[in-house]
């Protein structure tokens, strides 16, 4: 019998958890942060969003690609991709304006020494020449270029993982050894290096989300539902929460790891490098990611009435992570300036994330364009998969996108 229509609240969820938490720890030295996703294990919420994103990026342009590499279904990703760049240029110049006032008006050039700021006082021009092309990226504003060098790849993935799914694993396992074996990188400038996070290695992450979508598209599981692997998936769980909550496992695990590397295990086989997506990080993030795609609890905690904040924050994922950015570069100058205590921070933060929640309210309500498109979609339309088109549930509770309506005008 169809399944009628409706919403993977799940989605939005997990997504807006992410939005908050990922706020949270982008202000560092916080007591709220000691209670983020982080604390669980090796990952933290960067490395569920990059996955969430391949899932999204296969659900909704997947149908684009199905028979090749079709140029509608390439420039509507790219397009994204080109999106992102504004945004991260937008959140970039807020950041180099936030962290400016803070010096000019307050003597606060601790701030210049922070987040790769130094090269904008020694050496300004290579500063925006950095900025401009990707090649200078700040601390906490550096996850969207790697997210759209992902969507640059995304269609030659996502083709590949539809003529063969081992195909675009074992493609996307070798080039992630290869970058780790090699140290491969996207250059940096003016500073030497490569970029924090990687996307020649973050593309298993991504890769990893777009096979999860494909199954889905086919109303499967990538990994079935057997009691061994729930059992090992959660026993991982627990160990590395463990692990990194107890002195002993951090110093004998920790002493193991070392002897391995001592031994010529590779740093990204036996380490912990967010760079480089380590072993450990991607196997944490695997456990959890398949713990809570279980039926049951979380599907029903998903369509609560209490979490519907976070599902709104979750459905509006582009524009409050560039709030949220911008907001949090405040916030440290904030802490920089005046230290304070739990008591500022639980305004900073609380006022950040009543901002977030107000702007979603607003883009979700009160705007006349969504209020039209409400209106258009009242029967078809739903969440934005990580910064993705609208996708719906069709029978099966397999994914689909919504087509697009046409632009009246691209600059619009």
């Amino acid at each position: 019998m169809p399944v009628k229509a409706g919403r993977d609240l799940r989605i939005d969820l997990f997504r807006g958890l992410a939005l908050i938490m990922i706020f949270i720890d982008h202000i560092p030295g916080n007591l709220y942060e000691n209670f983020t996703s982080r604390n669980l294990g090796f990952s933290d919420a960067a490395e569920g969003f990059v996955f969430m994103s391949g899932l999204a990026a296969a659900l909704a342009y997947g149908p684009a690609l199905a028979k090749g590499l079709s140029w509608e279904g390439t420039s509507r990703l790219w397009g994204r991709a080109w999106l992102l760049y504004l945004v991260h240029i937008l959140t970039a110049v807020w950041a180099i304006a936030i962290v400016s006032a803070a010096v000019q008006f307050w003597g606060n050039e601790a701030m210049l020494a922070k987040n790769a700021f130094k090269t904008y006082g020694t050496d300004p021009f290579g500063f925006l020449i950095g900025i401009a092309t990707l090649g200078h990226q700040l601390g906490y504003v550096n996850i969207l270029p790697m997210y759209m060098a992902l969507l640059l790849m995304a269609p030659a993935l996502i083709r590949i993982g539809q003529r063969s799914k081992w195909a675009l694993l074992a493609t996307s396992v070798g080039l992630w050894a290869l970058t780790g074996l090699f140290r491969l990188n996207l250059p940096n400038y003016p500073m030497q290096g490569g970029w924090f996070f990687n996307p020649l290695a973050w593309q298993l992450v991504f890769s990893l989300g777009i096979l999860t979508g494909l199954a889905i598209r086919e109303g499967k599981r990538l990994v079935p539902v057997k009691g061994w692997i729930v059992a090992l998936a959660a026993g991982w769980l627990v160990l590395t929460f463990a692990w990194v909550h107890t002195e002993w496992m951090l110093e004998t695990f920790g002493h193991g790891t070392w002897q391995l590397r001592q031994w010529g295990v590779p740093f990204f086989i036996a380490g912990f490098d967010k760079t480089f997506v380590s072993l450990p990080r991607l196997t944490h993030l695997l456990a959890l990611a398949y713990i809570l795609s279980l039926p049951g609890i979380v599907p029903r905690i998903a369509a609560s009435q209490a979490v519907a904040p976070i599902r709104l924050l979750g459905r509006h994922s582009l524009p409050i992570f560039a709030l949220g950015t911008i907001l949090a570069i405040a916030a440290q100058a904030i802490k920089q300036i005046h230290p304070g205590g739990l008591g500022q921070d639980t305004l900073i933060i609380g006022t950040g994330l009543a901002l977030q929640l107000g702007f979603a309210f607003a883009r979700d309500r009160l705007g006349p364009k969504a209020i039209a498109k409400r209106k258009r979609h009242r029967e078809t339309s739903g969440p934005q998969l990580a910064f993705g088109p609208p996708v719906v549930l069709a029978a099966g509770n397999s994914p689909v996108p919504v087509p697009p309506r046409p632009s009246r005008s691209a600059a619009r």
